[in-house]
């Protein structure tokens, strides 16, 4: 037969050769396996024969001769790898549920071909180029490298996997575990470094408008505040100029579509290698770190404790207040919707938990500041302040809510709650305060010239600027109030809310009080000037707030002006109806003739009466233009046609010449003019007018 038909030395060489090349095969393996592991291992034994550190093949053409070699890359490897991670997931699969002993020990033996430590030893080489130098490499710009190095990072993990769930290579394959296992996590600390570096220097920002509710429907309390403290002092200027503050852009800091994208594979590959919590501890520190930096930049917001808060003085809490309300409105509308988006896209399925621990901190320091401010000491000049934190944890927080889980909603839920109450029962105790001041007001110096009382001023501007919040006032009394005297109050007052009856129970004692104050005057016509002063003051405050004289109702200013008007009657009465008295015929004629002496004696006392008048009355105050333009058109109604009617039947009995001119001092004209000096609180007025008279 043709097979025995060889030389036996051809034979013995053949068996030569077979036995050379079982030696020189080269496969990857620390451990012999069994006789019969070549069945199950044949695919994947590489019988080339060259040196470990070679990342070539070399092929035998058919005629004996080598074609060139072929570089071996990560790339070319790629393939190969895969299908052995789907071969050895198939065989872990097969063998899973494998209980005999020996024999199926034997059976489950799985050989690693050596393309696997070089494609491990080709991913190193490519780690260590991007791993080394200062700068790092910016491999992330190449989307070709991005997916090289990642899909690469993927397989590591895969094979590590599959090594460590397969028997056969636990026992036999512990070097190749290992090397590939330093590798892992040589790969997967160069993706920590990499995803806090992307993730710290890739921000950028996007812009968004928020506008504040109330900037367009009042002016900044803050503002407000600063020219109040100012204005309600004066006794000269009542006009509080504001200036109007536009909407602010604020700007979140996130990353682009791509970053995001390149953000979220690392992730997942982290993820895939076991690495999920170093991955969202880098995420987590990072966003915390660029949160707080942007909110500093941006809103100029620094943290500050609860003990830092009480120990603050007011003008150092009353900057800060704005700040913080800024930022929480911020932070609800913008900063907190964007991180929970972003955890959601680079960790999908996190369902909020990164965000929560991001964003819930911060957002107990906000309750617990604003709890603080409400324990710090009252006064009236913080209600803006707290009306003002209030509204934004009133306006804001139902977005804020919204972004959390229901365990975590529930808790901030019932600390907004505390925080509004302590707010609101303080704001309402403010107003107490305020009515308290104005009771126990007790000065006795009255003031000159019968002008508006600082009190007034005082009590009037801070009403009129805290109807403004007129809406929160009213929500702030109706459901934090425990005032036992609403109760008797109300069945009186039906008709208004807690609110209004508060307002018009201040300005009921703020008039008792000035009632009282009108008396420290011993001249009556003073007394009635002072009271119309404060209540001009009064209305002209009411009528030009739409919200307070909402609050007050017409009703009231009615009555008010009904009020003015018979101080107006009482001060006539009182000054210029005893001038008048000088006019009358009584006592002037006897049997029909001109009685000289007491004609001349009418003139003298009526000249020296007025010029008492006008020497004191100009030193007077009526600062309102309109009532000081009244006042004096209702006397020059009065005694010019009395005075004139008065010179034109007496004035021809006097002698012309000297004894007119001693007698008649003054003519209808000049009486008229010295009428209009009148309450301008000038005491030069009066000499420098006569002397000009009398020249």
């Amino acid at each position: 037969m043709e097979k025995n038909d060889k030389d036996p030395d051809d034979h013995h060489d053949d068996l030569k050769d077979k036995s050379s090349g079982e030696e020189k095969s080269d496969v990857v393996s620390d451990a012999h396996p069994p006789d019969d592991a070549d069945v199950i291992s044949k695919d994947y034994v590489d019988e080339t024969d060259h040196g470990p550190g070679d990342n070539v093949d070399k092929v035998d053409s058919p005629s004996g001769q080598e074609t060139p070699e072929v570089p071996q890359t990560l790339e070319s490897l790629s393939e190969e790898l895969d299908q052995l991670l789907s071969n050895l997931s198939l065989h872990q699969e097969k063998h899973k549920d494998s209980t005999k002993e020996k024999e199926e020990e034997e059976d489950d033996y799985f050989q690693i071909p050596q393309f696997v430590g070089k494609f491990l030893d080709l991913f190193e080489d490519k780690l260590s180029k991007h791993d080394s130098g200062e700068p790092k490499t910016t491999w992330y710009q190449d989307p070709e490298e991005v997916s090289s190095l990642l899909d690469a990072v993927d397989r590591v993990s895969n094979l590590m996997k599959l090594l460590l769930n397969t028997k056969s290579c636990l026992d036999h394959h512990e070097p190749l575990i290992n090397h590939a296992g330093s590798i892992q996590q040589r790969a997967m600390a160069f993706l920590e470094d990499e995803f806090h570096v992307l993730l710290e220097e890739s921000v950028i920002k996007e812009a968004a408008v928020v506008t504040d509710d109330n900037s367009s429907q009042r002016k900044s309390s803050a503002d407000q505040q600063d020219h109040h403290n100012d204005a309600v002092v004066s006794q000269d200027q009542d006009q509080m100029v504001v200036p109007e503050h536009g909407d602010q852009e604020i700007e979140y800091p996130g990353y682009s579509e791509e970053m995001v994208t390149l953000l979220k594979n690392i992730a997942e590959k982290m993820k895939g290698g076991g690495y999920v919590w170093e991955c969202r501890e880098v995420y987590l520190v990072s966003r915390k770190n660029i949160l707080m930096s942007t909110l500093r930049q941006d809103c100029e917001f620094e943290k500050v404790s609860i003990d830092e808060v009480l120990k603050m003085s007011w003008d150092a809490l009353e900057r800060e207040i704005p700040i913080w309300n800024k930022t929480f409105k911020n932070c609800s509308s913008l900063f907190f919707p964007g991180e929970l988006k972003l955890a959601e896209k680079i960790f999908p399925g996190d369902e909020g938990s990164l965000f929560c621990i991001v964003a819930h901190g911060l957002a107990i320091q906000f309750l617990g500041f604003y709890e603080a401010v409400a324990m710090t000491k009252r006064s009236t000049e913080k209600l803006f302040k707290i009306l003002d934190i209030y509204e934004t944890l009133r306006d804001s927080f139902p977005t804020m809510e919204k972004l959390f889980p229901e365990e975590l909603c529930g808790e901030l839920r019932n600390e907004v709650t505390s925080a509004r109450s302590r707010l609101g029962e303080t704001a309402i105790n403010i107003f107490l305060d305020l009515e308290n001041s104005i009771k126990s007001d007790s000065s006795k110096t009255p003031v000159p010239g019968g002008a508006v009382h600082p009190l007034t001023r005082y009590t009037m501007n801070y009403l009129k600027y805290s109807c403004e919040y007129k809406d929160t006032l009213e929500q702030v009394f109706k459901s934090h109030s425990t005032m036992e005297r609403e109760e008797e109050e109300e069945k009186k007052k039906e008709e208004n809310s807690p609110f209004a009856n508060q307002l018009m129970r201040i300005m009921d004692f703020l008039d008792g009080n000035m009632e009282a104050k009108s008396k420290l005057y011993k001249d009556i016509p003073l007394s009635c000037i002072f009271m119309m002063n404060n209540g001009r003051y009064i209305v002209q405050k009411i009528k030009g707030s739409a919200e307070i004289h909402e609050v007050m109702g017409d009703t009231w200013c009615r009555r008010r002006s009904s009020e003015l008007r018979n101080y107006h009657k009482s001060y006539q009465r009182e000054t210029w109806g005893k001038l008048l008295g000088f006019l009358g015929h009584e006592g002037l004629m006897h049997n029909g003739k001109i009685v000289k002496p007491n004609l001349k004696e009418r003139f003298k006392s009526f000249n020296a009466t007025f010029d008492e008048i006008h020497k004191t009355q100009t030193t007077w105050v009526v600062n309102d233009e309109q009532l000081q333009s009244e006042l004096r058109v209702s006397i020059t109604a009065v005694m010019i046609p009395a005075y004139r009617a008065f010179m034109a039947r007496f004035g021809q009995y006097l002698d012309p010449g000297r004894q007119t001119e001693k007698y008649v001092k003054y003519q209808p004209e000049d009486i008229e003019d010295l009428i209009d000096e009148l309450f301008e609180g000038n005491t030069s007025s009066y000499s420098t007018a006569t002397a000009k008279r009398r020249t």
